[in-house]
């Protein structure tokens, strides 16, 4: 048996798999997870060969724990896993020449928001987006299961244990990806195939198969903010003496004896110090003994340096200074276009092709969220009402757009004089 085999087995025993629900079960016995959950408990030494590691600075993981960077990552996290979703027939593919149409839909809303024994669809793919900010990785494991009412089972997996083959050669058959723990060698190493994993990078590029991801490029940003904080903590704490007392003309004796007093009668008492000497001793001062030794417009200028990185608004991250009430909205409104959509869209342009075309075979459905046509709900609402009117958009197709299903009578569609009669009938009644 493999060491990865092995360890996987270890690891179940750990976790308690037997405690599964029956249905969960049922499903788990036709697919079985592969990768392994959390592997970067064993050891960080790595070996060279035909499976490419990602170069990812381990206080990456480090620097996502800390204030600055939390907060832009739950920025962007929070509001992409907050969104409603839905799925629906792809544009351009007739809902009557889908066979099983809406047996399909319950079935693949069921697998996304039960991906799973323990996650949820919000806990899923908070795990790939936090991945994704931080080394520019998200990786889920799929594996189908030949049940109808639920066709795959879904897993998050450590994107930095995720190792990509640069020999793949674009077949299905052929492993793309593989987990490799720290240490371990490529022949222990779990094999998977493009359709088995849904590996999402961040601004890909064409030199590296690997994406770069916002906190990689705020990675010597956030480490000059955090040694800027460091010290400032220090000097506000007077862990760091920034004075000195000069005594001119002063023996060694002398000096050390006051060096003794000092320390022993007035450091941390609180008492008046009283010298009399023939000469009056001077302080001399290494800094200004203001709030500008603290660096605070330093430490402001790489929390900016942070929330470029993000594609985030200086606002966002608690920088408010040249901030009034008629760019708080277009501040939001940028966050809201140039974080928070782009990812949103990727992860749903991924969970289309690689679940459902890839793993699954059912590729005329789509993932789309519901909530990217606008940042707030009257501008849509008022969007909606507008295309209604001037009747660019049908009842069906607004109500498809809010996740809502159509409107039919005698199997077709009423239009929007009838749909208004209803609703003035409804209401008066």
């Amino acid at each position: 048996m493999k060491v990865g085999e092995q360890l996987r087995e270890i690891w179940r025993q750990a976790t308690g798999g037997s405690g599964r629900q029956a249905d969960v079960a049922a499903s788990a016995a036709e697919a079985e997870r592969k990768t392994l959950a959390m592997p970067a408990v064993l050891s960080p030494v790595q070996f060279p060969g035909r499976l490419l590691p990602k170069p990812t600075p381990v206080n990456l993981r480090r620097f996502a724990e800390t204030p600055v960077v939390r907060r832009a990552i739950n920025v962007i996290k929070d509001r992409i896993a907050a969104m409603d979703w839905q799925i629906r027939v792809r544009r351009g593919v007739r809902p009557g020449d889908v066979a099983y149409a809406e047996r399909k839909l319950r079935a693949l809303r069921r697998m996304l928001e039960e991906p799973n024994a323990v996650d949820s669809f919000r806990t899923l793919i908070e795990q790939v987006i936090e991945d994704a900010l931080t080394g520019g990785y998200g990786a889920i494991e799929m594996e189908p299961t030949g049940d109808a009412e639920r066709p795959a089972m879904l897993w998050a997996v450590d994107g930095a244990s995720i190792r990509i083959n640069g020999r793949w050669d674009g077949q299905g058959d052929t492993p793309r990806y593989a987990q490799a723990l720290a240490g371990q060698l490529e022949s222990s190493a779990v094999d998977l195939r493009d359709d088995q994993l849904m590996y999402i990078r961040m601004n890909p590029r064409s030199f590296t198969p690997f994406g770069l991801g916002p906190l990689e490029v705020a990675f010597e940003t956030v480490n000059q903010f955090l040694c800027a904080h460091r010290f400032a903590g220090k000097l506000a704490a007077n862990s760091v003496a920034q004075y000195a007392l000069w005594l001119n003309e002063a023996t060694p004796t002398q000096h050390d004896r006051l060096i003794r007093w000092w320390q022993d009668e007035i450091e941390g008492t609180g008492r008046v110090p009283l010298l009399s000497t023939e000469q009056k001793p001077e302080v001399l001062r290494f800094a200004q003994g203001t709030d500008a030794d603290l660096r605070l417009a330093w430490q402001e200028f790489l929390i900016r340096m942070v929330a470029n990185a993000f594609g985030l608004p200086p606002l966002l991250l608690g920088i408010e200074g040249d901030v009034n009430r008629s760019t708080a909205g277009e501040l939001a409104d940028e966050a809201f276009r140039g974080a928070i959509l782009p990812l949103a869209q990727l992860l749903a342009g991924h969970l289309t092709r690689d679940l459902f075309g890839k793993c699954i075979g059912w590729r005329e459905f789509e993932f789309v969220f519901n909530d990217l046509n606008a940042r707030d709900e009257e501008t849509e609402l008022a969007v909606q009402v507008q295309l209604l009117k001037a009747g660019v958009l049908t009842v069906n197709e607004v109500r498809a757009m809010r996740g809502l299903g159509p409107l039919l009578r005698d199997g077709a569609e009423l239009p929007i004089q009838q749909v208004s009669e209803l609703a003035s009938n409804e209401s008066a009644s």
